[in-house]
This record gives C-alpha cells, sequence and structure tokens, in this order.
C-alpha cells in the first residue's frame, strides 16, 4: 500500500510539469490568453483554499490551528516577496535595451517575481496534497485514488501559472522544467510524511493545510489577480470563473 500511495503522488506532482510543458510548447501567450491563464490559476487556487484546504484543516484541528495556520501561511508569503524582491536575478534581469525582442525592466522583474512566489507556494501547497492522498487512504483505499486523481488534475494548471510568467520574464525552457520537477518532488514528500503523521496526530495535518491555504490566497490577492486583471480585466473574469467551477466539479466527482 506504501509503494501504491506514493506511486501515485508522484504521478499527481508530475502533473505541474505537464502544465509547463503546454505552455513551453505554444510558445509564449498573448496577452488575453495570458491574463486568462493567470485567472483561471487564480480561481483554481482559491477554489482549492476555500472547498478543500481550510475545510479539511478544520476537519483534521480545530478553528484556532487552522488560523495560526492561515495566518503563517500569510505572513510567510508576504517575508518571501520581500527576499524575492531583492534577489541579485531581479537586480540584473531585463539590462538588455532591445525593446523590441525584450520586455521593459520592471516587467521582467515582476514576472519573475511572480514566478518564483507561484512556484513556492505551490510547492508548499503540494506538501500538504500528498498528505492528503496518504490520511485518504488511510480513511478509505478509493478516496485516497480519487483525491490523487483530483491533485494531478488541477495541478496542469498550476504548471501553467508557474511556466507562464517565467516564460514571460525569458527564463530559459530547461530551466522552468528543473524548477517543475523539484516542486513535483513535494507531493510524494508529502505523502511519505502524511503516512508518518497520521499515527501521530491531526493537528500537524491541520496546521500544514491551513499554512498551504494562507500562501496561496496570498499568491491570488496580491500576484495572480492583479496581473491578470491589468493584462484584460474581462478575460482574467473568465479564467478566475473556470478555474472556480473545475475545483467544483472535481469536489463533486470526488465526493
Amino acid at each position: 500500500m506504501t509503494y501504491e500511495i506514493i506511486g501515485q503522488s508522484i504521478i499527481a506532482g508530475l502533473a505541474t510539469v505537464l502544465g509547463a510543458l503546454i505552455i513551453l510548447i505554444t510558445g509564449k501567450p498573448e496577452e488575453k490568453l495570458l491574463s486568462v491563464l493567470l485567472g483561471f490559476a487564480g480561481g483554481v487556487m482559491t477554489a482549492v483554499v476555500v472547498f478543500d484546504l481550510i475545510p479539511s484543516a478544520l476537519v483534521y484541528g480545530n478553528l484556532i490551528v487552522a488560523t495560526l495556520g492561515f495566518l503563517a501561511g500569510l505572513c510567510l508569503m508576504l517575508i518571501l516577496d520581500v527576499i524575492i524582491s531583492e534577489f541579485p536575478a531581479l537586480q540584473k534581469q531585463g539590462s538588455a535595451t532591445n525593446s523590441s525582442t525584450v520586455l521593459h525592466t520592471g516587467q521582467q522583474k515582476q514576472f519573475l517575481k511572480m514566478g518564483y512566489l507561484i512556484a513556492i507556494g505551490i510547492a508548499l501547497h503540494d506538501l500538504p496534497e500528498g498528505i492528503a492522498i496518504a490520511v485518504g487512504y488511510a480513511a478509505k483505499e478509493n478516496l485516497g485514488l480519487i483525491i490523487a486523481l483530483a491533485i494531478g488534475m488541477h495541478n496542469v494548471p498550476e504548471g501553467m501559472a508557474i511556466a507562464a510568467p517565467l516564460t514571460m520574464a525569458q527564463i530559459a525552457k530547461y530551466k522552468i522544467i528543473i524548477i517543475c520537477l523539484l516542486i513535483s518532488l513535494f507531493t510524494p514528500v508529502g505523502a511519505l510524511l502524511g503516512i508518518l503523521l497520521v499515527a501521530i496526530s491531526s493537528h500537524f495535518i491541520s496546521l500544514l493545510l491551513a499554512l498551504a491555504g494562507g500562501a496561496m490566497i496570498f499568491i491570488v490577492k496580491n500576484e495572480l489577480l492583479p496581473e491578470a486583471r491589468r493584462r484584460h480585466p474581462h478575460y482574467a473574469l473568465c479564467g478566475f470563473i473556470l478555474g472556480i467551477l473545475l475545483i467544483i466539479t472535481l469536489s463533486w466527482i470526488h465526493l
């Protein structure tokens, strides 16, 4: 059973790479498409937090633990936002002067920071997702499989959410793939952690789920939606609604 859980968590995690490949193969997205993709990712992340992470955190713990975890996630991403903004790569990015072939320096810095933050947030998100797979199997074998399938499906747009801004920041394709591969490892690591934590205390799971929720909400509010609306507000809204509908559909299937 352990090997089955780990195997399914690896496949679910690798769906992030699939999402990145979609972006890399189709090339740099147009403004409207990028707006839809960013809005879609924002909808997916918001729905996952509202319909999955926070309710699960309350089930496995209590309101106090869930609240502390959520606030910790917000604070963690705020600190990371400040630190990442000072990365040397952000300061050097966009030094070329040919405006016809490269983005404005400020735009490249914004996309690079966004890509890093999304990657970090999704990595934090993937850890409790792996735990959820293990917990699902502990509750009911079929439930674990359904959770793994649902996680894999929404990891695809998350991979797209990582690749889109990094592509716009002109990061090499192989580097984007490596980043997504590293992120995909967090799901099986979470599954291993979940197998260990299931027998200890549900409060660990609650804290991690809520922390991931806080991190994802920070990204949606401060990065994804503002950038999506700036590029095209109507397309951003459509993408956001589609993202929410996707997770609602997956939750319905999950039930």
